[in-house]
């Protein structure tokens, strides 16, 4: 089965998918020329997540998506199991986001540009000016409902465990007094780990657990958020 599998990936998904990328890209920077990159910042980039996953025969079942309201903004967390996680969130998070990524892949052809012109955030700590330059970038983001998602351990397992989270993306939420939502994402280590150059087939759960409110005057615990967050993701995993 799996040299089957291995064969339709050569001959039938690895070239959809590099023309359904190109045209992702395309559309989403000429969406946002025309002064639309809110709509074309995810849209383009939804139908493309979930057609990588249909064509990778990787099926993303999702757990808790009614925790979470459409048009409120929100600092989503989840673990990094692998390639797919993007694919996965992108394609069946069901909420409008921008991804907060490292600046280094702003130079992969074609999409680093999209990314950039449609709005996703690229995080810069090069300096203490360039980290409050992406935050300011991510106040100008995080308005009318839009959210960004963010996987604090910074790349992807090497193991399969979950590793230590950094602050920054919980930094975020205490500065701007948002709630934050822990997402696990489970099954995805599976269908490509680090190492692995080529996907299996499989089945992906995206947990989204109950949001993380700030108290009562907006503020938060920083080591109390972090804690928090990383005991929700840990419990579906």
């Amino acid at each position: 089965m799996i040299i089957l599998y291995r064969i339709y990936q050569f001959l039938i998904m690895l070239p959809l998918l590099l023309v359904a990328t190109v045209i992702a890209a395309t559309v989403t920077i000429i969406g946002s020329a025309l002064g639309m990159g809110r709509t074309f910042g995810y849209w383009p980039g939804h139908i493309w997540a979930r057609v990588f996953c249909i064509l990778s025969l990787v099926r993303v079942r999702v757990v808790g998506a009614d925790r979470v309201e459409k048009n409120k903004s929100y600092v989503f967390v989840a673990n990094h199991q692998g390639a797919y996680d993007i694919f996965a969130i992108y394609g069946y998070l069901g909420h409008q986001f921008r991804w907060m990524m490292k600046k280094g892949l702003e130079k992969i052809p074609l999409v680093g540009y999209s990314c950039r012109v449609s709005g996703h955030i690229y995080v810069d700590n090069s300096s203490p000016a360039a980290v409050r330059a992406t935050m300011a970038e991510a106040e100008k983001r995080l308005s009318g409902g839009m959210s960004v998602v963010v996987f604090p351990e910074g790349s992807r397992t090497p193991d399969g465990k979950m590793h230590a989270f950094r602050r920054g993306a919980f930094a975020l939420a205490v500065e701007f007094g948002l709630p934050v939502v822990p997402v696990t994402i489970d099954g995805a280590y599976s269908v490509m780990p680090r190492q692995a150059m080529l996907p299996r087939y499989g089945t992906i759960t995206l947990t989204i657990h109950q949001p993380i409110y700030p108290d009562g005057e907006g503020r938060h615990d920083l080591a109390q958020l972090m804690e928090r967050s990383r005991a929700s993701i840990a419990s579906a995993l």
